[in-house]
């Protein structure tokens, strides 16, 4: 019988400038009583990330320029705000009722370059994503084998909506020690058909899945176990696997 388990693991001290998001997980594993094992994926919330690397501002620091502040009277949103998405952005896609789509530095297309006020800290504090969350996957990997002697990959991941569906799903924003896909192309099916295009994203999968743990709000849960996944191992990957080259996009 084939199993897929996830295991949130409770963290409740609250993660600051300066910290060891490795030593962070290291120390839930340890006080949550699990034994990691090869092959185990861990799903770190970017949020953690971010504050330990410095990733919070203090809006009332931000000085807008004339463009955010245009940008800020179209949208109805606050100037420092716009002020730091278009610090964060790539480029602006598209402005229209009220929201702000941009393609970020990372690759990442979404609302307000990923910019997120919940669990900030205080009324004026927002969040922005790392800088670069697969150097992140990468020094908690090296580290938490070192620690444990077990092959693992891990996942940083981050919440956003989707074209044409309510609702929002977790996703990759970065990983490590893991190929992103599961790859069907050249595999036939049970009627000997052949597969065309078929890779299927197995890290945001696997991020989908460690948000039933994790939580959105006061769980006090910002990593995930999750295990069982047949996977395959790749030191070499990296987000830009999953990027989309615009020439390729349908919808804009």
């Amino acid at each position: 019988m084939r199993r897929i388990e996830v295991i949130g693991l409770r963290y409740d001290r609250e993660i600051v400038k300066g910290d060891s998001v490795s030593e962070a997980v290291i120390e839930a594993i340890k006080s949550n009583g699990v034994k990691l094992r090869d092959g185990d994926i861990i799903v770190v919330t970017h949020k953690v990330v971010s504050k330990a690397e410095g990733r919070v501002v203090d809006l009332n620091s931000v000085n807008p320029s004339g463009k955010a502040l245009e940008i800020a009277r179209e949208t109805d949103k606050d100037p420092r705000l716009v002020e730091l998405i278009l610090r964060e952005s790539r480029e602006i896609l598209k402005i229209s009722g009220g929201h702000i789509i941009v393609l970020t530095k990372h690759g990442i297309v979404c609302a307000n370059a990923g910019i997120d006020k919940s669990n900030a800290g205080g009324e004026s504090y927002v969040v922005l994503l790392p800088e670069d969350p697969d150097r992140s996957a990468r020094e908690i990997r090296y580290r938490v084998m070192e620690e444990f002697g077990v092959r693992v990959a891990v996942i940083i991941s981050d919440t956003y909506g989707r074209p044409f569906r309510e609702g929002m799903v977790n996703q990759a924003i970065g990983f490590a020690g893991i190929n992103p896909y599961r790859n069907y192309i050249g595999k036939p099916d049970r009627d000997g058909y052949i597969m065309r295009v078929t890779r299927v994203a197995i890290v945001d999968e696997v991020a989908g899945a460690a948000e039933l743990v994790i939580g959105q709000t006061t769980e006090n849960t910002p990593f995930a176990i999750v295990r069982g996944v047949d996977y395959e191992e790749c030191s070499e990957c990296s987000f830009k696997d999953l990027v989309m080259p615009k020439e390729k996009w349908l919808f804009q």
